[in-house]
Order: C-alpha cells, then sequence, then structure tokens
C-alpha cells in the first residue's frame, strides 16, 4: 500500500511539473499582459488632454 501512495505521489508531482515548466500547448492564445494605469501610454495621454481641457473650468 506504501508503494501505491509513494506512485501516486511521484505521478501527481510529475504532472503538476509538466504543466508547470513543459512545453507550451499548441492552439491556445497567448495571455494579455495586464498594464497599470500608470504605465499605459494611452491612459496618460487621455489624462494630459483632459487636464488640458479642465483649466478654464476652475
Amino acid at each position: 500500500m506504501l508503494y501505491v501512495l509513494a506512485l501516486v505521489g511521484a505521478l501527481t508531482i510529475t504532472v503538476l511539473l509538466w504543466h508547470a515548466f513543459g512545453p507550451n500547448r499548441v492552439g491556445t492564445a497567448p495571455s494579455r499582459r495586464v498594464i497599470a494605469p500608470d504605465d499605459d501610454p494611452e491612459f496618460l495621454r487621455k489624462l494630459g488632454e483632459q487636464g488640458k481641457k479642465r483649466p478654464d473650468e476652475e
């Protein structure tokens, strides 16, 4: 019984390592990297445009 549990544990570790470090799956789309607002050039451009429009309102 102990050998069976050791075999199951070894197989589980092997499968987890394969999924973590194995080759990429074919046909899956690459995940998009999330960009924080302060690193997003489009967001910063919009903030700059809003800042140029608002001083006359204050």
